[in-house]
């Protein structure tokens, strides 16, 4: 349960102050972490103090102590030595190493809790009472956070991320695939925008200080009770995905600014290539040439302003209108008139949907 470096760390540092060697046994008899420099030459006689109903024993010079998990024996303390103070340093310690593994062992439960209720793998009465048992409030303003690297590779430490939130908060992180870590943040009120957004940013500061690269975080609406907590979860992973395909230059990204992107997303391929050729016909969006994607997504910023567009681009009003002209001819769609700017913003969306989804197929 416990690693083996944070035992070894802990065997440190209680023989530093002590200056009493210690060893940390499994229960099969090999050596956990140990102080020692030499190879114990005590392991049968663990062996019979594991089979033994004493919770403590002296063998020759060591002084013998069972940890426990739950009423069943999880390791044995060796503490080298006789007489009572070592006696005294040895149960001491053990009562060190015993409260690491519950607090070890109630991480654990909490991630594998958190892990389940993001999947949806828990049943309402299960929520309750594991909660209940765990000390995880129900109701308390939540959001879910999902942390991801350009290359899917980079954010992959729980402990990374939780190295750069503040310490003894009621936040989750947990992870439910290899490519990226979830952060079940618990916020001060249910218009947490602005903390939100200030968490996102300081996290991807300091991993991309640490060397990660092109870090992005997305995250859900708020779930006011646990039990909802799953479907932030599912909104901030199609933040996730939505973001990569039409906010790309975003670094955060919050499910309730996908717009129209969102119901792009859920639309199946074969309506999506019917659209197209709708509006296109044989052709593409992707066979337009740089200067016309520029000029059009220049007017959409510029809310289809002809003299501010023109302006921005430092061309002379009548070519931005021999543009647009040139383009209506070609689509049979007119820029300059609301209906076919939506119906064209629209088409681009689900050509760049399309093209994704293919290139992500393979």
């Amino acid at each position: 349960m416990i690693s083996n470096q944070i035992l070894q760390n802990t065997l440190d540092g209680l023989k530093a102050i002590s200056r009493v060697d210690f060893s940390v046994i499994d229960t099969d008899g090999k050596t956990v972490a140990t102080t020692e420099d030499r190879e114990p030459d005590y392991m049968s006689a663990v062996i019979d103090f594991v089979k033994s109903p004493a919770d403590s024993q002296e063998v020759s010079k060591f002084q013998f102590f069972k940890i426990y998990d739950e009423q069943a024996v999880e390791y044995v303390l060796v503490a080298t030595g006789s007489g009572e103070d070592v006696y005294m340093v040895g149960k001491m310690a053990t009562f060190q190493v015993q409260n690491l593994l519950v607090a070890y062992k109630e991480r654990f439960d909490k991630d594998n809790f958190i892990k389940n209720l993001l999947l949806d793998n828990l049943l309402l009465v299960d929520i309750y009472s594991r909660s209940k048992k765990l000390h995880i409030r129900m109701e308390a303003p939540r959001t879910v956070m999902i942390v991801e690297a350009e290359d899917g590779k980079d954010v992959n430490s729980v402990e990374m991320v939780r190295a750069h939130l503040p310490a003894g908060n009621h936040d989750f992180i947990t992870a439910v695939d290899e490519n990226s870590v979830i952060i079940v943040k618990e916020t001060e009120d249910e218009n947490a925008k602005a903390e939100l957004e200030q968490t996102a940013a300081d996290i991807i500061a300091a991993l991309e200080k640490e060397g990660t690269s092109k870090v992005h975080i997305s995250y859900g609406s708020m779930a006011g009770e646990l039990k909802e907590v799953s479907r932030s979860y599912k909104e901030a992973r199609m933040a996730m995905d939505v973001g990569k395909i039409f906010f790309d230059e975003r670094r955060v990204i919050a499910y309730s600014e996908l717009g129209i992107g969102r119901l792009i997303y859920q639309l199946p391929i074969p309506l999506c290539k019917m659209f197209i050729r709708e509006i296109f016909g044989t052709k593409s969006p992707d066979d337009f040439d740089e200067e016309t994607i520029v000029t059009i997504n220049k007017f959409f910023e510029n809310s289809l302003n002809v003299s501010e567009t023109s302006r921005q681009l430092f061309i002379h009003r009548n070519t931005l209108v021999y543009r647009l002209d040139k383009l209506q001819k070609s689509t049979g769609l007119d820029l300059r008139v609301f209906e076919d700017a939506i119906t064209f913003k629209i088409a681009m969306m689900v050509a760049k949907y399309m093209k994704y989804m293919e290139n992500f197929e393979f």
